[in-house]
């Protein structure tokens, strides 16, 4: 048993998962395998299910632990993969994305996971659980492999644009966010931008810039960063906008793809090429591993007053599983209490500074 942290509640060993079992491509298939992967290696964890169970049923009850672990809430209403958020809204109620969200909002499960529509997971959970007080929006993260292990990333997707404070705020719960899943006591801080000199970029990133070399936030802030910096590991957490991140995401993912199929021409070409593939089979294997895009798998709408993981839509069971595991593992920790205690300083500061008195830190200058 784990003591708690002075000053905060205990966390039980058991953490109970609210899964859409109808979201994503290949649902309800592929969550349910998720599931069972995860429960092989946690077998504490309980699921709250939600969605349609006479579909359920044939594919939990063969695995007799899984059904064991398992509380089916049945609804055959589903919100669609092409739905607009406002659609979701407006007709999803009851649905099992809903339905998942809301056990959080309840109190019955720890994080709900979806492989669903993102932009309807966003609207009904910012609906159902509500923003943290001093966030504006909440971003969505992503882990990106890299040479020194997994960088953070935020926002990539959840807002097309961010002010300066945003990027501040993104920073701050980033950070939390990292010591929570990577187990990086001091996680390294950087924005993306088009340079590394302080007058590159836009205003707002300048400004975010300015705010977080302060120091007022107690961060490891590195300054910016470019593109290429993002894979080979330079900080921890990469803060930009969500059209920047996504764009940078899916420039990865497609340059992943497109070098594994390089790679699979290039050792095929030939009966040497062949051979050599025969010879270096157990590396190659661990490049692949390297290169699975299900070990990463799971983003986080980070600023919500509940915990809420997005799968991607299209994942295996392997990936699902990854995003069970990582929502076990932050409903574990105490992130939210690090990124709340942070924003109310933020505000603090932002308060001192149109009082027109000076921060502690211009006050030490």
């Amino acid at each position: 048993m784990r003591a708690a942290r002075p000053g905060t509640a205990f966390m039980p060993e058991t953490i109970t998962l609210s899964v859409d079992a109808m979201g994503g491509d290949h649902a309800p298939d592929i969550p349910v395998a998720g599931m069972a992967k995860l429960l092989e290696l946690r077998p504490e964890t309980r699921f709250l299910v939600h969605g349609d169970e006479a579909r359920l049923r044939p594919l939990i009850e063969p695995r007799p632990s899984l059904a064991a672990a398992c509380t089916i809430g049945h609804t055959d209403i589903q919100v669609g993969m092409d739905a607009k958020p406002s659609q979701a809204l407006r007709r999803g109620k009851g649905s099992s994305m809903w339905n998942s969200v809301e056990a959080v909002k309840s109190g019955a499960a720890d994080a709900a996971i979806s492989a669903g529509n993102t932009g309807a997971l966003m609207a009904i959970s910012m609906l159902l659980l509500r923003k943290i007080e001093h966030v504006h929006r909440p971003a969505m993260t992503a882990l990106w492999p890299t040479a020194r292990g997994r960088t953070v990333v935020l926002d990539v997707g959840a807002n097309l644009e961010a002010n300066a404070e945003q990027l501040v705020k993104f920073a701050i719960m980033g950070e939390a966010y990292s010591r929570a899943v990577e187990r990086i006591e001091k996680p390294s801080i950087g924005i993306l931008n088009i340079g590394s000199e302080e007058m590159k970029g836009h205003e707002e990133l300048r400004g975010a810039h300015a705010r977080l070399v302060s120091g007022a936030f107690d961060l490891d802030y590195r300054g910016f960063i470019e593109g290429n910096d993002i894979s080979m590991g330079a900080v921890d957490v990469v803060v930009t906008d969500g059209f920047t991140g996504n764009v940078a995401l899916k420039t990865a993912e497609g340059t992943a793809k497109l070098v594994g199929a390089f790679l699979k021409e290039a050792l095929t070409s030939s009966t040497t090429a062949k051979l050599g593939a025969v010879i270096a089979s157990g590396g190659l294997k661990q490049l692949k591993e390297r290169m699975n895009p299900s070990n990463v798998n799971g983003g986080v709408l980070l600023g919500l007053n509940g915990l809420v993981v997005k799968s991607h839509g299209g994942t295996d069971a392997v990936g699902f599983a990854t995003a069970l595991r990582l929502a076990s593992r932050l409903a574990r920790s105490h992130y939210r209490d690090e990124v709340v205690s942070n924003l109310f300083r933020f505000a603090d500061l932002a308060e001192t500074r149109a009082a027109g008195e000076p921060t502690p830190q211009e006050d030490l200058a």
